[in-house]
């Protein structure tokens, strides 16, 4: 395993691997309930890989130099990561960018980014010894999770939305979990959960709250990285909610750099929905934490946040790569969800949809330049919210089986 300690994200203060600490003790003295986290702690590895491996990115051998990772064998044989980097001509084109990838981590088992972060806490949870792993969740955590313990034998609580899509409740049901709907907000279900795992011992994976769901996001990082190597990308558009994968991304190059693989890191981009905009809104304040955003929504419910628990350190590390944020609408995304799909042949949610509306706000607001090597993050596939995508299309009515209406239809 690679030596490792966490450090505060705030303070800087450094502690030693301990199964019950989650936040920095002195910062989260100042946590508020339904205000970001205080005291988000982040791992350091101290002696990370000096090359590339020659060896797959998700070998066991490698993850355990880049991860704090103990005995593999607890992680679940699921294929987590090693999603492709998508070469994608027609987008390209129709935007005017000739270097404009996909990250399409619609592959996942779970069909969401979500996976990565789940795989990496639940073999923490068995190194640590906890048969019970909770987490809040709007819907693609919560279905992460499930996925993963399905396969590794372990118990898993989900306290989600009641509101959260309907094909996302049926998927984390189908792996088994234990499926509790709140009658609230999603913020509502994540105080529910802390209060929870302190009264009942579980383990929690609450997002930002335990620091290795921001470490097994950065392989987001060491993928991108390693797939247009020796290049680094100009820019990242990511889909924004609690500002975790974004944290991912950021740690993940971060670590790189510091152990000498590449060169800088690029720029962060933050695409909200203009409903749920907390952490774009501290952006443009020039705020050092966001103001909660009661009543937040939007058709994304995957970036609906009021609060963006991983605020603080999403904020510090967008404004250290020199990134950004913008805001879209639902009607953008809503068409976005067509868009991608027919030029690219990516099926995205609407939360991962989000990155192409995003993108091109980026280019409108001079984030981000045409010539630029820029990657596009897909975070979910649109199986996971079909009415939504329902919404991006128009349903043709049936035809007589008749060889003279088809053409009639297609005006042949």
């Amino acid at each position: 395993m690679a030596r490792f300690e966490l450090r505060c994200s705030e303070c800087a203060l450094v502690f030693s691997e301990d199964p019950k600490l989650l936040v920095c003790p002195e910062c989260s003295k100042h946590q508020a309930r339904g205000r970001s986290l205080r005291g988000v702690l982040e791992v350091e590895i101290l002696d990370g890989p000096a090359r590339w491996p020659d060896e797959p990115l998700g070998s066991p051998d490698f993850l355990q130099q880049v991860l704090p990772l103990g005995d593999p064998s607890h992680l679940a044989p699921l294929p987590v990561g090693n999603t492709p980097l998508l070469d994608i001509p027609r987008l390209r084109r129709e935007l005017e960018m000739p270097r404009l990838w996909l990250k399409d981590d619609s592959r996942n088992p779970s069909g969401s980014t979500k996976d990565r972060a789940s795989l990496l806490v639940a073999a923490k949870a068995a190194e640590y010894g906890f048969e019970t792993i909770a987490t809040a969740s709007t819907g693609n955590a919560a279905t992460a999770l499930a996925a993963v313990c399905a396969a590794s034998g372990q118990r898993a609580v989900v306290l989600v939305p009641a509101e959260a899509p309907p094909a996302k409740l049926t998927q984390m049901l189908a792996y088994g979990a234990e499926v509790v709907p709140v009658d609230g907000s999603y913020d509502d279900a994540f105080e529910l959960c802390m209060e929870a795992c302190a009264e009942f011992g579980w383990y929690n994976r609450n997002t930002a709250l335990n620091p290795f769901t921001l470490e097994g996001k950065k392989t987001l990082a060491l993928e991108v990285a390693r797939q247009l190597a020796p290049e680094i990308p100009d820019a990242v558009i990511v889909p924004t909610g609690d500002g975790v994968i974004l944290g991912g991304f950021a740690k993940g190059f971060a670590d790189l750099a510091a152990w000498g693989l590449i060169d800088r890191v690029p720029r962060l981009i933050a695409v909200q929905p203009q409903g749920a905009s907390a952490l774009v809104s501290a952006l443009a304040d020039g705020a050092e934490d966001v103001t909660p955003v009661p009543g937040a929504a939007s058709i994304a419910d995957s970036l609906v946040v009021e609060a963006p628990r991983n605020a603080r350190s999403a904020l510090r590390r967008i404004r250290e790569s020199g990134g950004g944020g913008v805001t879209v609408s639902d009607e953008a995304i809503i068409g976005a969800i067509a868009r991608l799909a027919r030029l690219t042949g990516v099926f995205a949610e609407p939360a991962a949809a989000a990155s192409l509306a995003g993108l091109e706000a980026a280019l409108k607001a001079g984030l981000v330049d045409l010539d630029e090597r820029v990657v596009l993050l897909v975070t979910g596939t649109g199986l996971k919210d079909r009415d939504a995508a329902a919404r991006a299309v128009t349903m043709p009515s049936p035809i007589r089986p008749e060889l003279g209406h088809l053409a009639e239809r297609l005006g042949a």
